[in-house]
């Protein structure tokens, strides 16, 4: 089944298309609320970086998926992403889910990891409650958009005190240029749960040779007392646009740790938001990318603080070659009554090239008076003095400035905790940084 929206913006077909596919009547009327928003709302405006000028709207085409009955007989280029022996994972391919899997011992638990359009089916309520609540649908043409059309997408539900011990897995990717690509993530942590989520975000440069749009958007929603960590690797391909907005929503003592990779070859615009409702809240963000060619790449971290002794802290790291252009933005904004609340933010950017640019913004917003805040910014080249140490001691150039921006990213890439992501990860940032 093949249903082409007339344009982003049009409610007929997406109604259309949503009845077409079964869906719940509150999703169909969503849907159609949202196309309609599309038209009227603008794009996001993120600090210097005008993405209008993007391929914004190459957003292609629903392509039902055809489910596999094995992991065995999933395309290499997801095949190689999956953790060895893993029950819990939940794969993507292009337009819907075409895997699904969760071990017994977790769905006994009440753990409930699929895909989300089966989730709005099976559990509407549930879903309901939170779905575009975290990032509303009319924030602006984006999310407009990624609501009226985006499809297959992730639900992870993990019930009060129970502690997933092992990370569940989701990998997301597209093969066909054709197709609309548009998942939407939604993570619930009811109070005192424990859980570790990772997916990674891949196009078959092989097969993608014309432009499209990757409109993504994770909602995670983490109770009192709960800790989730969120790690994700982005590399889609270069005639890509890739616009994903990510926000947690944190109550009391609850943590949410991201660990975001952005290492797409095309067009990026990412946004990661932490809200620290809670008292005792707290948020750890850690962001790698490396750019190269003529990328422009848009980083935006942000922590807004609402509870008493909330706590934030933010990395982002960037590698810049050739001609790319990053604009690195560090949000922490600190609201009337969050006393006692702590935000730490850095940003450092390594220049490869005397034509790449990159700026990094920190930026501090304070309404209370009885908090700490804090942040670093440097943009710079490689040390000479490191090179040369390190030369000194046999190591060619070459390899001494890889071992220095592979030490600059470190603090990053040690966190991804599923073996076979990090080990990815590591042949991503390989293979950009030797062009």
């Amino acid at each position: 089944m093949s249903i082409q929206l007339t344009t982003p913006t049009d409610r007929e077909s997406a109604i259309s298309l949503a009845r077409s596919k079964g869906e719940p009547n509150w999703l169909v009327e969503l849907r159609g609320e949202a196309a309609e928003l599309a038209g009227t709302l603008p794009w996001p405006k993120p600090e210097k970086m005008r993405i209008e000028r993007w391929n914004l709207t190459a957003v292609g085409q629903y392509e039902a998926p055809v489910k596999v009955e094995s992991i065995s007989e999933l395309p290499a280029i997801a095949g190689e992403l999956i953790a060895e022996g893993t029950e819990n994972l939940v794969v993507q391919r292009n337009s819907g889910v075409i895997w699904s899997g969760l071990s017994a011992d977790l769905a006994a638990k009440g753990v409930i990891f699929t895909d989300l359009e089966t989730a709005c089916r099976e559990h509407g309520e549930l879903v309901q409650q939170y779905l575009f609540q975290a990032v509303k649908k009319d924030e602006d043409k984006l999310t407009a958009l990624h609501a009226a059309l985006w499809n297959g997408g992730i639900f992870l539900y993990v019930p009060k005190n129970v502690d997933v011990e092992v990370p569940l897995q989701a990998v997301l990717f597209n093969d066909n240029q054709e197709a609309t690509f548009a998942p939407h993530i939604l993570i619930v942590a009811e109070s005192n749960s424990r859980v570790t989520y990772v997916d990674t975000v891949v196009t078959d440069k092989s097969a993608i040779t014309a432009g499209f749009t990757h409109p993504s958007i994770v909602e995670v929603f983490v109770k009192g007392g709960a800790q989730v960590s969120f790690g994700t690797i982005h590399a889609l391909g270069e005639t890509g646009a890739d616009l994903s907005v990510r926000r947690a929503v944190v109550e009391n003592d609850g943590r949410i740790e991201w660990i975001i990779g952005d290492l797409n070859d095309g067009n990026t615009m990412s946004e990661t938001k932490s809200v620290l409702n809670g008292q005792g809240s707290t948020s750890d963000t850690k962001v790698i990318s490396v750019g190269q060619k003529s990328q422009n790449m848009s980083l935006t971290t942000a922590a807004q603080h609402f509870g008493k002794n909330s706590d934030s802290n933010m990395v982002t790291r960037a590698v810049m070659k050739d001609s790319a252009s990053a604009i690195i933005n560090g949000v922490t904004k600190i609201e009337h009554g969050a006393t006692k609340a702590n935000g730490v933010q850095a940003e450092k950017v390594l220049m490869l090239s005397p034509k790449a640019r990159g700026d990094a913004n920190p930026i501090l917003l304070i309404d209370e008076d009885d908090v700490t805040a804090g942040h670093a910014a440097s943009v710079g080249q490689v040390n000479p003095e490191q090179v040369y140490y390190l030369m000194a001691r046999g190591i060619t150039k070459q390899d001494a400035e890889r071992l220095i921006i592979y030490g600059f990213l470190a603090p990053v890439v040690s966190e991804i905790p599923v073996e076979a992501v990090r080990e990815q990860l590591q042949r991503l940032l390989e293979r950009k940084l030797q062009g």
